[in-house]
């Protein structure tokens, strides 16, 4: 796991075209605002989480955030231990940042 502020990880997603972002939170939090291009797969799951993490291509880079950091650092580690050889994770998370957020 790389940690990432949100300059480093703007400018590498933005040059990576292997890239997956993750937003990690709860569906509820990210009907409040989400990353542009954001696959949600909600670490509170347990075992759901796990299981989805398995079906991703471990090639790609995966960007991963939550509302502050830690779920994605915690997400970050997992994948990390399940082979995963590229996970970057948003220092602050979404509530710091400071780029475009989506809505539905």
């Amino acid at each position: 796991m790389k940690e990432l502020t949100q300059e480093e990880w703007r400018e590498k997603l933005e040059q990576d075209d292997k890239a997956v972002v993750l937003d990690v939170r709860t569906e509820e939090e990210m009907e409040e605002g989400y990353l542009p291009n954001a696959k949600l797969i909600d670490i509170y799951k347990g075992q759901e989480f796990v299981d989805e993490i398995e079906k991703l291509d471990k090639s790609k880079n995966y960007y991963i955030y939550c509302r502050s950091g830690q779920r994605s650092a915690q997400a970050c580690q997992l994948m990390d231990q399940m082979g995963f050889a590229n996970t970057y994770n948003l220092l602050g998370g979404i509530i710091e940042w400071e780029g475009e957020i989506k809505e539905d």
